[in-house]
């Protein structure tokens, strides 16, 4: 048992699950408590994952009356709390009431308030940064006096709320959302996720009537959410808003703020209305690259493989592959690339590209070559250089060899 104890200590899910499996007690203690607790103090996903298989129980009643699972909301971190909630289905009743208050404690205390309340200790928190590299979201874990917890009991609470059928009011959720004003915390995510997959015509009214708001942090959610509503659900296979990105059209003419006005455009253009192009093309010399950047995604093309850009609308593309900003010519590239119009200028422009100083914008542009089946992807290729074997395989690689297997095929027939 030593040996678990040993392997939970230092973090070797491996381990922990060769043990277990071999029988090993999932329930040892350690220093008087489940070695579950441990991983949990630890933020040790994988090692928690392991323990609950195996039969650790996240509802043991421990000496000071809390459980391993209201450990894990004190913590901070909604992924192992739900984790540990959702390995027992359903939860009972009175424990799931009882993690709904203790979230709900944390969040209207504060996180540092109850942190001081909890060691008595009067000195500096230590904060650090923690970001969870596979999904891109962070938060923040504050110390004190030996004790750690992370700021995602916002999260936590509206994550459990929505599992267990609580319908949060909207107002409540914004509130959440910007007591976090990052796109990338993990509260202001789960909110946009929780909003977004209501899929209701109040929520979408609501959430439109934010993008009036005079702090662009509102208006910044609003147009998260509303992304995200547009977007649809793809577990439920809904997109009942799909096409009224063009009732964001006021928004995205008026909108001063970049970054607000970027998250409209990307929203917008999923829809087709032709005010989305004019839109557009109404921002093609916006001083900020991200906005630039999803100029193409307005301007349409057939899916059919016949030309239906505007003159206008392929000028305005032409202009944008020569920015100079590498992720506005990155889209420009890419619409390019995808463009199935005669016009000469297009190939003379992803020729132009494939000198880019970016290695997949120069991938990019000769597989648009390619695939217009233009002699010059072949020496174009070269240009690509050499490429990182430890990145995924690029399947656009093989464009060229593709347009020469054509060429072939139509010499010999």
């Amino acid at each position: 048992m030593e040996e678990l104890v040993t392997a939970v200590r230092r973090g070797d899910a491996d381990e922990v699950r060769a043990l277990l499996a071999s029988g090993a007690d999932p329930e040892v203690l350690d220093d008087g408590l489940p070695v579950l607790c441990r991983a949990v103090a630890a933020y040790d996903e994988p090692v928690a994952e392991a323990l609950l298989q195996a039969g650790a129980d996240p509802l043991r009643r421990l000496p000071d009356g809390s459980t391993p699972l209201l450990r894990a909301v004190d913590g901070g971190s909604h992924h192992m709390v739900y984790a540990l909630a959702s390995h027992r289905v359903p939860l009972p009743a009175p424990e799931r009431e009882e993690l709904l208050a203790r979230a709900r404690h944390w969040v209207e205390t504060g996180v540092e308030a109850e942190l001081r309340r909890r060691t008595g200790l009067t000195g500096p928190v230590e904060r650090s940064r923690v970001e969870d590299d596979e999904v891109g979201w962070w938060c923040e874990q504050l110390t004190l006096g030996g004790l750690t917890v992370r700021d995602e009991h916002r999260a936590v609470l509206t994550t459990m709320e929505e599992r267990y059928g609580v319908r949060a009011p909207f107002d409540e959720l914004v509130a959440r959302a910007l007591a976090h004003p990052d796109r990338d915390h993990v509260v202001w995510s789960d909110v946009v996720f929780t909003l977004g997959r209501r899929l209701d015509e109040e929520t979408w009214q609501w959430t439109r009537d934010l993008l009036n708001h005079p702090d662009r942090l509102h208006r910044l959610l609003a147009a998260d959410v509303l992304l995200f509503l547009i977007l649809g659900d793809p577990v439920r296979g809904g997109d009942p808003f799909w096409e009224r990105g063009r009732e964001l059209v006021p928004w995205a003419e008026q909108e001063q703020d970049p970054e607000v006005l970027a998250v409209i455009l990307q929203a917008m253009t999923h829809d087709s209305a032709p005010e989305i192009e004019a839109v557009g093309l109404l921002h093609l010399a916006h001083p900020d690259p991200r906005v630039r950047a999803l100029v193409t995604d307005a301007l349409r093309q057939s899916e059919d493989g016949r030309s239906l850009a505007r003159p206008e609308s392929l000028t305005a593309v032409l202009t944008l592959a020569r920015d100079e900003d590498p992720g506005v010519r990155e889209a420009a590239c890419r619409w390019l690339g995808h463009y199935r119009g005669p016009e000469p200028e297009v190939g003379d422009a992803l020729v132009a590209l494939t000198h880019d100083e970016r290695q997949p914008i120069r991938t990019c542009a000769v597989s648009g070559l390619a695939y217009r089946d233009d002699p010059r992807c072949v020496e174009a290729k070269q240009r690509i250089g050499p490429v990182d074997a430890e990145l995924p395989f690029d399947e656009r690689l093989l464009d060229v060899s593709r347009y020469q297997r054509r060429q072939e095929a139509a010499e010999r027939s």
